[in-house]
């Protein structure tokens, strides 16, 4: 099979698939804001820009980091640049750098405009990025990767997202950030899932290999019926409308029975993609439901 080259190869180091983990709690944050009237659709979209921006940060970050490491060596999941040796680790180094930088520069608009202690919650953030698996000390290599995206793609990118818009936050917001948090986490939970042979071998002490296999399965599972059971009741005692999330239980029902039935290696990454879909289509339905739920 002839390996990508030029843009294409960037393009798929990005890792366009785990995009929906970002677009999500900006669409939930909106739609939690839209709720008490505070919808502001150019803060909406310089979040999702944000959002967007860190999140090709840290894949580009992750693959160089791993691949400098040597984690990446005998991966089963989707190609990584340094790891493939197709592209120098300093290249991807610096891709990393531009993209948290640019998540930073569209930060500052928000903060300028919201309150300048936002810059405070941005900095953390990209530091987390870089820390995920970066420096001498990387926390996602000590179980704590789960902990790092509950907090950053759902507390702080939802709460961001409702508080630059209403200049507060809400109930709403708090319970989807709760379930958008979940579904994120879910998609790392199957991705180390998938992963436990070879971080264990490499002395990657994620979440999973902490846990073990049968214990990461019911921990995946329980994540996505905390999103679609616990958060959307809650939502729909505000508004019915807010059911519309369950759109997405289809998808992440076809997912959570491959992790229940055992599934190994090459046959999680289907997984991965259904629920990045799921927690896509979840979120859109919760933001359409809170949109027209005051109506």
């Amino acid at each position: 099979m002839t390996s990508p080259t030029g843009l294409k190869l960037w393009i798929e180091g990005a890792r366009l698939r785990t995009l929906p983990a970002a677009i999500a709690p900006v669409a939930v944050g909106t739609g939690a804001a839209a709720y008490d009237d505070g919808f502001v659709w150019w803060k909406a979209l310089v979040a999702l820009g944000v959002s967007l921006a860190l999140q090709v940060g840290v894949n580009y970050a992750n693959d160089y980091s791993d691949g400098v490491k040597g984690t990446d060596e005998n991966r089963v999941g989707p190609l990584r640049l340094v790891g493939s040796g197709l592209v120098a680790p300093e290249k991807v180094k610096r891709a990393a750098f531009a993209f948290l930088g640019l998540g930073a520069l569209l930060g500052l608009v928000l903060a300028a405009t919201s309150g300048w202690w936002l810059i405070a919650v941005g900095a953390v953030a990209i530091l987390a990025a870089w820390g995920y698996t970066g420096g001498s000390k990387p926390y996602g290599y000590r179980a704590l990767g789960e902990v790092s995206v509950f907090v950053f793609f759902g507390l702080v990118a939802v709460l961001g997202t409702t508080y630059v818009q209403l200049g507060s936050i809400n109930g709403v917001s708090v319970a989807g950030a709760i379930g958008v948090g979940s579904l994120a986490c879910a998609i790392l939970v199957a991705n180390n899932l998938r992963d436990i042979p070879t971080d264990t071998e490499t002395g990657k002490r994620t979440l999973a290999v902490v846990l073990g296999d049968r214990r990461t399965r019911w921990l995946y599972v329980g994540l996505v019926l905390v999103a679609f059971v616990l958060v959307v009741a809650w939502c729909a005692t505000q508004t019915p409308w807010a059911l519309l999330a369950w759109l997405g239980m289809p998808t992440a029902g076809r997912a959570a029975s491959a992790v229940r039935s055992g599934a190994t290696g090459p046959a999680l990454i289907p997984v991965l993609k259904e629920t990045g879909i799921a927690e896509l289509v979840y979120a859109v339905g919760l933001t359409v439901g809170l949109f027209i739920g005051p109506v």
